[in-house]
């Protein structure tokens, strides 16, 4: 298990990566855990990453099923992490802390 501190703004974002389950907590509503499913996807955000989807209904669905096979693809752990941290560091999250499998919390450089 790996998980990753984000801050946002003056919000703080953890992503836990457990084998290839994804799961992100919000300190914004009292640190609510939940997977890609439950998050609130921008449409605008998303027709970046795949412009395809501009027109399609079914945008949101089809997104969350590409990213969990963009997360199945890895074979590690530290390869899904280090992909999740250079996709949010476009979106301005920025990386503060990494830690892995319960040991201390490393900074982010």
């Amino acid at each position: 298990m790996i998980t990753v501190l984000f801050g946002f703004g003056n919000e703080k974002i953890l992503v836990i990566v457990e084998g290839t389950n994804v799961s992100f907590c919000s300190t914004q509503f009292g640190a609510k855990k939940t997977t890609i499913d439950g998050l609130q996807l921008n449409h605008e955000g998303v027709i970046k990453e795949f412009p395809d989807l501009k027109e399609d209904k079914e945008w949101r669905k089809k997104t969350i099923e590409r990213f969990k096979e963009k997360i199945s693809g890895f074979k590690t752990e530290q390869q899904r992490v280090n992909y999740i941290i250079e996709d949010l560091r476009k979106y301005g999250y920025i990386p503060e802390q990494k830690q892995i499998g319960g040991f201390r919390p490393k900074k982010i450089i």
